[in-house]
């Protein structure tokens, strides 16, 4: 995994795309990333708010449902009520059934829409059916509502399950309104039976008394549910306003007895009410097994709706139906994608809009930048008059000030390099038809001299001179040694041979130094003091070069005190062990400021006429930096002066090795 991060990182990089170009793309993603992310948090909420909306109006409109089945229920025991006070009912329970008293009961039934209407005595026998008035005697005292009305003698109604024998007793006409053949429903859950005779019927019962206030009897009556439509078809109207949506309305009712519809405005395929199909059984286990309201989106019959579902319960509180409502969710899902077409259209114009302003930003940015390209590769190419326009007063306004004070500041070192380096070269040339030219004179100097030197020498030897004689041939000897000492040091100064480099022990060489000048008579009263790191590498250095730059260090100390004071001879390495260093130290009368950039030049000296020529340290320096080395001087005046040779640590052996070793 991490080779192939590093291989993608590595083909990236070497993708060589201009800045516009990047700044673009940054833009780009950032725009498309946060556009994606915007849209599918916006879909979803939007998704969330349009499906909660739907059920919480689904929610509402089932508290309108179940308040239109209540009312319902209530309208039936207040005409149950009412039908206990008629004055004629006392001679009915007392076997006087008129006509008049028939016809009279008949035509309130109707008029309250009653489906049943029965009086029994005080023991729950039935002494008069509207509907059936031959069918009498049979006991109804174990009916919940009934024995409720007969034990408390109040009265009660509720929703119960009537069986296909107590229809028959009723009406055959409410037998067979409430036999249902189960039609085959996707989604619903296996079930053996195939067909439903019982029905759920709304009734209420109460009581009958006498003048003393005595219990004689009980009036119930019902509505069986069963297709019946008034319930359903009144939630419709009310809640939906018999709104359609496409060719289908947009709201519907049912209620079911246990998972059948025995009262709907739901279509099947045939354009006919949905009555025997089945609820589907994911809100069958919720409602009627849980005992628990659905609310949510579930298939019914032909279609996806949004749905609230509540369980029916009896007198008993026994789960025996339920009550539904439904919107359509085609409306819905229409809803949720015109505003998400709309959102995803706001959403790419937006991000069209951005991509322009990003554009358009990337450009402002880049022009400049590749402006200050354009311009550095002049610069690179030699043209040190290039200038920007600043275009701005942000950081890129800045960077093209500061550039174009460097390339002004370029300009100018590159006219004092110029004239440096002119001046240089003059000089070089100069010193160098110079050096030829002492080089030569000294060379034919040097035999006249040397013939001054040795009569000179022959004639000193002689007794016979005079005083005054001796004299002048002694300041002849000396100052043709001092013509001869300048002509060898120009000599050696104008032909500098190549270093023959060898394996050498500096510390080794710096003590041969000291024993061949501690004897000198500068070197009495001359305390030296060495300070030498044993642990330093043999080096690669030519050291009768080295130990000369050594030798003219001590002897110009030496000078520098008077031939009184301390010398300090050090050695250590140097930063990161690259380096080896040597120190030399006096405690001399120092080095002035004015001097202290002329003491490496040729003939420069701050000794006596007749004590130097001034080109020992050039000398040394010209051999230091041979060995590719620095050579450095530190000085207050009047406290002394410290060189500072550092050469590198070079442990290739070059030439023959040099004795000198630890």
């Amino acid at each position: 995994m991490n080779a192939v991060a590093k291989t993608a990182t590595g083909w990236i990089k070497r993708i060589r795309l201009p800045i516009a170009t990047k700044l673009t793309l940054s833009f780009l993603s950032i725009i498309l990333l946060s556009s994606l992310i915007f849209t599918i948090v916006g879909i979803q909420i939007i998704n969330n708010r349009i499906i909660a909306e739907a059920q919480e109006r689904v929610r509402n409109d089932l508290n309108t449902a179940r308040e239109i089945y209540s009312d319902r229920l209530v309208h039936i025991e207040q005409s149950v009520e009412f039908t206990t006070v008629r004055l004629f009912m006392a001679d009915i329970l007392r076997g006087d059934i008129r006509q008049e008293y028939l016809d009279e009961l008949i035509r309130f039934k109707d008029s309250e829409n009653l489906d049943v209407l029965t009086i029994t005595d005080a023991s729950g026998k039935v002494v008069l059916r509207v509907n059936n008035p031959s069918m009498l005697g049979d006991d109804q005292g174990r009916d919940a509502i009934l024995s409720y009305v007969l034990r408390t003698k109040a009265p009660l109604s509720g929703t119960v399950i009537v069986s296909a024998e107590e229809l028959e007793r009723e009406s055959s006409a409410l037998a067979e309104q409430a036999y249902l053949k189960f039609v085959e429903t996707p989604m619903a859950r296996a079930r053996p039976e195939v067909e439903e005779d019982a029905g759920m019927m709304l009734k209420a019962a109460a009581p009958i008394f006498d003048a003393d206030g005595k219990l004689i009897g009980v009036v119930y009556g019902g509505v069986l549910l069963n297709r019946n439509y008034e319930i359903v078809d009144k939630v419709k109207a009310t809640v939906f306003q018999n709104m359609a949506y496409e060719g289908k309305d947009i709201g519907a009712a049912t209620i079911f007895q246990d998972d059948v519809r025995i009262s709907t405005n739901v279509m099947d395929e045939r354009d006919e009410r949905a009555v025997g199909t089945r609820i589907a059984e994911d809100v069958y286990n919720r409602v009627i097994v849980e005992e628990e309201p659905w609310i949510g989106r579930a298939y019914v019959v032909t279609d996806w709706y949004i749905t609230a579902y509540e369980p029916i319960r009896d007198v008993e509180q026994k789960v025996v139906g339920i009550l539904y409502v439904g919107i359509l969710e085609q409306k819905y899902t229409d809803i949720q994608n015109q505003t998400i077409l709309v959102f995803v259209g706001i959403t790419l114009a937006g991000a069209a809009l951005s991509t322009i302003i990003a554009l358009w930003i990337s450009r402002q940015i880049s022009s400049p930048i590749r402006n200050l390209v354009d311009a550095s590769r002049q610069l690179a190419s030699g043209n040190l008059d290039v200038k920007l326009e600043p275009t701005s007063y942000d950081e890129l306004g800045k960077l093209s000030y500061r550039f174009n004070q460097m390339a002004e500041a370029l300009r100018q070192r590159d006219e004092r390099l110029k004239e440096f380096t002119k001046r240089k070269i003059m000089e070089s040339e100069r010193l160098a038809i110079v050096g030829q030219l002492a080089a030569n004179v000294a060379h034919e100097l040097n035999n006249p001299l040397q013939g001054i030197v040795t009569y000179s020498s022959l004639l000193l030897e002689k007794d016979s001179c005079d005083e005054p004689s001796r004299q002048n041939l002694e300041k002849i000897s000396i100052q043709a040694n001092r013509c001869r000492e300048i002509i060898r040091g120009l000599l050696d100064f104008s032909r500098q041979k190549k270093p023959q480099k060898t394996l050498t022990n500096i510390n080794a060489l710096l003590q041969r130094c000291v024993s061949l000048v501690e004897n000198q008579a500068v070197f009495h009263n001359i305390a030296i003091r060495q300070n030498l790191d044993e642990s330093m590498p043999m080096i690669v250095v030519d050291p009768s070069q080295i130990e000369r730059v050594f030798l003219n260090l001590i002897i110009n100390a030496a000078e520098a005190m008077n031939g009184n004071g301390a010398l300090h001879l050090s050695t250590c390495m140097g930063l990161n062990c690259k380096t080896i260093e040597i120190e030399v130290k006096d405690t001399g009368h120092g080095i002035s400021d004015e001097n202290m950039e002329k003491i490496f030049n040729p003939f420069f000296t701050t000794k006596e006429i007749g004590h130097g020529v001034g080109l020992g340290l050039a000398i040394s320096y010209g051999i230091v930096k041979e060995h590719n080395g620095e050579i450095t001087v530190e000085s207050e005046f009047g406290k002394g002066a410290t060189f500072l040779v550092s050469l590198p640590v070079v442990t290739e052996e070059i030439g023959e090795p040099d004795g000198i070793k630890a």
